[in-house]
């Protein structure tokens, strides 16, 4: 029996833990912030205006008032809005700096002289850091050289109810992630990555336009899960009582499009896929998809190096050797190997490994390395033992070359060797970042493909491809010979700058 009246936990005996402390703190702090709130509204002044005359940004002065001397002042007047992040009341004169969103700050000076008593008086009662305040005044450098406003009119912009969190103190790493907003404010890293990445979109549109490619939209819900080896998430359509699978590629919709004329295609999209989640991992992802009629794996790989290279020129401004986050380079110019897959599976395991090369070799040599593979085919085993032996070796970009057959079931056999298809996958940094096939167009032989894959579901596999008679429909109608490539963007922002892809993603899903 349980005492209903006794404390939910015994103390500790140690008091209060530091976290404990800081949510009463931030509790406090809170109710303070909404008390001030509360006065302003009382007294008429609005919290949260809708309009304010500004008439500049803070980077914007930056630039323009850069050659300004230690106590050199102007009559120039401007009006701007800033978040406060660093604050300083003295008798007759209060000091605050200013953030604009991409980081730039500036100095405001708010002095009895220039406002008068009531408005210095309620600065310092109603203004807090991390309020957003818009100023109004002179453009002057202080005398400790600091570009600065001295304010002749202020008002809030948008009280902060919360307080930031110590600038002094970096994020963990928690924090950063689920409350990307505050890392956004308070870290210069977080506010980069955002912009590489939208440097990284920009220049991908622009090197596939470049090469005559045109951007579709395809559909995040689908009927059939398929265009890659993966479990998918299941939803249910009340409006069509039906199970549909949210996209885990979208390779087979954009086929469709190149069997409809559109010859060179390619679509930036999300992709969900019900797997596990780590440094290079995410359930829901960015991948850029492209098909190219009558062109290869070959081409592709062509291809696949110019977008790259021009995306780290477009981050770094014009250099192909990248600054990671470690504070490291790596060089992505020059023209990048290609190796074979079982040539290299050969050389690095010490036995020479075929496509003819019996399952007991493999699952032999597998047990031997400790390499478990499940749902074990031939093309299995030899993937899995390739990654055991070669992928941590891979630091330069690198294409690795021609796969087992049993593991493409949408790719092209070879032209000259039995048993590989030609398919590629690229690594760099020792991970992989995109792959690309020569198509499979043959309908007959892609329907066989599709019934191998359904026995292996049958059997269990949950990231074996169905049957798509709906696709298979368009093949029969003739797709030229063609080669596709995706790549991960959120993978290829971890290549350029060395972060980890929780990192990349802006607001990535956590637990």
């Amino acid at each position: 029996m349980t005492d209903e009246t006794a404390p939910a936990t015994e103390p500790s005996g140690d008091g209060p833990s530091a976290a404990e402390l800081a949510a009463a703190e931030t509790s406090e702090q809170r109710q303070v912030r909404l008390d001030k709130r509360a006065k302003l509204l009382d007294a008429g002044i609005e919290a949260y205006p809708a309009e304010l005359p500004i008439t500049t940004t803070i980077p914007a002065v930056r630039e323009q008032y850069a050659h300004l001397e230690t106590g050199e002042e102007t009559q120039d007047v401007v009006g701007l809005a800033g978040r406060i992040v660093f604050s300083r009341n003295t008798g007759k004169l209060c000091f605050a700096t200013l953030q604009s969103g991409d980081g730039a700050r500036i100095q405001a000076m708010v002095s009895l002289a220039e406002v008068g008593d009531e408005s210095l008086a309620r600065w310092k009662e109603f203004v807090d850091l991390g309020d957003h305040v818009f100023v109004h005044g002179r453009v002057i450098s202080s005398r400790r050289g600091e570009l600065s406003i001295m304010v002749d009119e202020w008002a809030i912009a948008a009280k902060a109810i919360l307080p930031l969190p110590n600038l002094h103190n970096e994020l963990g790493e928690e924090t950063r992630v689920r409350q990307r907003y505050l890392d956004l404010i308070v870290r210069d890293q977080a506010r980069e990555t955002v912009r590489a990445r939208a440097a990284v979109m920009a220049s991908l549109r622009q090197t596939f336009t470049g090469h005559d490619y045109l951007e579709v939209e395809t559909p995040m819900l689908q009927t059939q899960h398929g265009g890659a080896s993966a479990r998918p998430f299941v939803t249910h359509s009340n409006a069509f009582d039906t199970e549909l699978y949210l996209r885990i590629a979208p390779e087979l919709f954009l086929k469709r499009a190149v069997v409809g004329g559109i010859d060179r295609v390619f679509e930036i999209n999300r992709n969900f896929r019900n797997e596990g989640a780590d440094s290079s991992h995410s359930p829901e992802f960015a991948m850029v998809e492209a098909y190219q009629a009558y062109g290869n794996y070959e081409q592709m790989a062509d291809l696949t190096q110019e977008l790259v290279q021009n995306a780290a020129k477009a981050v770094t401004g014009g250099s192909l050797v990248v600054t990671l986050a470690d504070g490291t380079e790596y060089d992505l110019g020059g023209d990048w190997a290609r190796m074979d897959m079982y040539g290299s599976l050969s050389e690095a395991s010490g036995h020479e490994i075929t496509p003819e090369t019996p399952l007991s070799e493999l699952r032999a040599l597998a047990a031997a390395e400790g390499v478990e593979v499940a749902h074990a085919t031939h093309g299995k085993y030899v993937e899995e033992l390739w990654e055991h032996f070669n992928s941590d070796k891979l630091h330069a970009p690198t294409f690795v070359m021609n796969f087992p057959v049993d593991t493409s079931p949408l790719t092209r056999e070879h032209r000259t060797r039995p048993g590989v298809v030609e398919k590629w996958d690229l690594y760099v940094r020792g991970f992989e970042l995109a792959t690309a096939y020569s198509e499979l167009v043959d309908p007959v032989v892609q329907r066989e493909r599709f019934v191998e894959q359904a026995k292996l579901a049958a059997g269990g596999d949950p990231e074996a491809m169905r049957v798509d008679e709906e696709f298979l429909r368009a093949l029969e109608h003739a797709m030229p010979p063609s080669g596709g490539m995706g790549m991960g963007v959120d993978r290829l922002l971890m290549a350029i700058t060395g972060l980890g892809i929780r990192e990349t993603i802006l607001f990535p899903l956590v637990k």
